[in-house]
């Protein structure tokens, strides 16, 4: 049954129960509330993501932090979620009456290498080689292997304080990456290095994602939506979805919208270590954005990024 909203009514808003995707939730609510006459209730939902320990792999990639939320809102039980749109993956469909009504404006999409407070190490070339750095993330692992193939690049997961934590301890990390969006988001004001490597498919941005068919609520997301968020967030995802890469595979894809008015791509696909790779960097009308991704990732397998993908097990 479509839920109506009325005036003075509350949304039930669902998000994972990570301190980090709590605090995006909260500020989705707050705006949401801004714009309209309602009520936000932000719901926190553990995922199978959230839970696990171990490699997202096990579980099928990045929609282990997905499936309960999207069950969630097909159900009815809330009525709007807020992802992370970096870890929605590019090669499995939305589940079907579901739709991205707005994707919020774009947060600052680098990476920043952080280092052990106690460490007198402050930059990436300042690490001795063989140096463990930690991150989850196979699109950074090849970036930095493209960088500094001494460094010796281990996995990391778990919620940004615990991170940190576990660099600060000096015991297993002499640096870690993350997003610098995370820590602006957490309010955590900590000295790093600014990495200068292609962001993930849709860094820094938040996507609000509400049944097709409650068209009161979906007019109501709406007002959240930024415009020139969409038309890069569009070509990115084209571009991933052509591609078809799994989770393993180390995918980086970047629009912006340049001075000129145009729509500028740059797509990158690697090995696991970084030692090959393949680009392409091209341009378009704005409104263009489905077409530009399409043709970039073309591009890409046309210069060999499916024989990349293919060689990394899944």
């Amino acid at each position: 049954m479509e839920r109506q909203e009325e005036p003075g009514g509350v949304v039930r808003l669902g998000t994972r129960t990570s301190p980090l995707a709590m605090v995006q939730a909260r500020s989705v609510a707050a705006r949401l509330e801004e714009l309209a006459n309602v009520r936000v209730e932000v719901i926190g939902i553990q995922t199978a993501g959230d839970r696990h320990r171990g490699h997202l792999g096990e579980l099928g990639g990045k929609g282990a932090f997905m499936r309960e939320i999207d069950r969630a809102l097909a159900a009815g039980r809330i009525d709007i979620a807020v992802h992370c749109l970096k870890d929605v993956p590019g090669d499995v469909p939305r589940p079907d009456g579901l739709v991205f009504a707005a994707y919020v404006e774009r947060d600052d999409t680098a990476d920043v290498m952080l280092f052990p407070m106690a460490s007198k190490v402050q930059r990436m070339a300042d690490l001795a080689s063989a140096a463990r750095v930690g991150t989850s993330a196979v699109r950074r692992r090849a970036q930095l292997g493209r960088i500094r193939p001494d460094l010796r690049v281990e996995y990391l997961r778990g919620n940004v304080n615990s991170r940190l934590g576990r660099l600060d301890a000096g015991e297993e990390f002499d640096a870690i990456v993350l997003a610098r969006a995370s820590l602006a988001r957490l309010g955590i004001d900590r000295a790093g290095e600014v990495l200068d490597i292609i962001p993930a498919v849709g860094a820094g941005v938040l996507a609000v994602d509400c049944r097709r068919a409650d068209l009161d609520t979906v007019e109501l997301v709406r007002l959240l939506d930024h415009e020139d968020t969409r038309r890069c967030v569009s070509a990115e995802r084209a571009m991933l979805h052509g591609l078809q890469g799994h989770c393993n595979s180390p995918i980086a894809g970047h629009a912006r919208l340049e001075r000129d008015g145009r729509l500028a791509l740059r797509g990158m696909v690697f090995t696991r270590d970084g030692s090959e790779f393949v680009h392409s960097h091209e341009w378009s009308a704005p409104d263009k954005g489905e077409d530009l991704g399409a043709y970039v990732a073309g591009d890409l397998l046309h210069k060999g990024a499916r024989d990349l993908i293919d060689g990394i097990p899944n």
